[in-house]
């Protein structure tokens, strides 16, 4: 007998939809209830691929319960069924349009859904390595270059991966702190073991004691088994806390415990668990500025601060410049004749301040690629001009409109390199989907978004 594949369901009550039923013929269905409040301990098996969003009533106003749902779960593809085709510009329209990939109106064809979901399964199962790997490449690229400043980082960065001790990564957002994390990884005796990674500003200050250590069946109302925390599940590994500069002080008291005796207990439970892992903190901000400002605990920082490397900014390692979009073109063109840049834009490239680094300067490249006409960028398809590069910069702007433009330039340019797809734009600019919407509404750029989406989606059958 085939063993069923796991199938998400994400409802706002108890589904009394018919085709659901049907469903569990051929799906190992797992419900998650819409209208509770979202949580990190929302887990989903590593094989579940994609999910079905019920929305059998639409909400009267707005409520960010879907998008979080949907971000926390993670799943790559998600089919809504709605009670009728949602009106143009409302809230579920685009709830259904920046994080589904089909949809369907009551009464559900069983036949279509469940076709549907196999191909987008199918899609998933073969694109989702492919997309982490790239995504790896992407990343890994910041590291590289010539110049004295990153040369100086990849070595330390070496001599760390030699100890296990705690290591602490600072530098500018967009400089590779991620990626130097991996390194450091990848090149200890802990390689072949776990490599586990927490957004620390993605960590309720609530729910920290039960995602860290875990906890025991019926330790709490829902905990219907037992759960290893995320310290357990990096035991043998490496454990980084990404942006520990997000985390509150009960939070950092939390962390400084098992530092400190080197075990664990669950929630609920009362065995000590030892734990062995090595420790890799990254963070954009100076811990010492803030244990002085009194938001970050200084017994904290000298567990995890005693060995630290500092990435350098873009801007201190400009000759690295042309080589790095060499490679990023070419990385983005495989198996067809790479685009070249030409000496005006090279000239642009390399005196641009970069204030995202290497993260804004990947951006730059990917809308240079696609806005050119042709094999040759020029200055002009970079955009950098229009943000006021160099001597260009006009005396009347101010900071906060200099970011915003580079903000929307990034935003639409992440979503036609992505095809229209929010999931896949999210991942072009390193941040959540949920993040991506936010920064849509925010900049106003919903409406102008979908007037540049494609009426047909390669690949995805559409259900009206």
């Amino acid at each position: 007998m085939v063993e069923k594949r796991p199938l998400v369901w994400l409802s706002a009550a108890d589904s009394k939809t018919c085709v659901r039923k049907e469903l569990e013929t051929n799906w190992n269905l797992i419900d998650f209830n819409l209208d509770e409040p979202v949580s990190l301990l929302a887990t989903v098996p590593d094989e579940a691929r994609v999910g079905v969003l019920e929305l059998p009533t639409f909400p009267e106003k707005d409520t960010p319960l879907p998008e979080c749902w949907l971000e926390t779960l993670g799943l790559r593809y998600w089919v809504a069924i709605a009670p009728q085709r949602p009106v143009r510009g409302t809230h579920i329209a685009r709830l259904i349009t920046l994080y589904c990939s089909d949809f369907h109106t009551l009464p559900v064809d069983f036949q279509r859904i469940n076709t549907v979901l196999g191909h987008l399964w199918g899609m998933a199962t073969i694109l989702e390595p492919i997309n982490n790997l790239a995504h790896d490449r992407y990343q890994w690229l910041a590291l590289q270059g010539d110049s004295q400043p990153i040369q100086q980082a990849r070595s330390l960065l070496r001599r760390l991966s030699a100890t296990l001790e705690p290591v602490l990564i600072t530098g500018e957002s967009g400089t590779g702190k991620d990626a130097a994390a991996r390194f450091i990884h990848s090149h200890s005796t802990r390689a072949t073991g776990p490599l586990v990674t927490i957004n620390c500003a993605a960590l309720p200050a609530t729910l920290t004691q039960s995602e860290l250590f875990g906890y025991e069946k019926g330790a709490f109302t829902n905990a219907l088994s037992s759960r290893p925390g995320r310290l357990e599940q990096a035991n043998g590994g490496t454990l980084v806390f990404s942006g520990i500069n997000e985390l509150k002080l009960e939070q950092q008291s939390a962390i400084l415990r098992f530092l400190q005796e080197g075990y664990i207990e669950r929630v609920g439970g009362n065995t000590q668990i030892p734990i062995n892992c090595r420790i890799i903190t990254t963070t954009s901000q100076s811990l010492p500025d803030l244990i002085a400002l009194g938001r970050f605990r200084s017994d904290a920082y000298y567990r995890l601060g005693s060995l630290e490397v500092t990435l350098p900014e873009l801007k201190n390692r400009r000759e690295d410049i042309p080589t790095l979009a060499r490679a990023l073109l070419a990385m983005s063109s495989p198996g067809t004749k790479p685009k070249r840049l030409s000496n005006e834009a090279i000239h642009s490239l390399v005196n641009h301040s970069w204030p995202g680094n290497f993260r804004e300067f990947q951006n730059c490249l990917q809308q240079g690629s696609l806005l050119s006409n042709a094999l040759v960028i020029e200055a002009s398809d970079l955009g950098l001009a229009s943000l006021g590069s160099g001597s260009k910069v006009s005396s009347n702007i101010s900071l906060k409109e200099f970011r915003a433009r580079a903000d929307r330039q990034a935003l639409l340019c992440s979503l036609r390199l992505a095809n229209y797809n929010m999931s896949e734009a999210a991942r072009i600019l390193n941040i959540s989907r949920v993040s991506l919407y936010r920064l849509f509404n925010k900049y106003k750029l919903g409406s102008h978004s979908q007037n540049l989406r494609p009426n047909v989606t390669a690949g995805v059958i559409l259900t009206h």
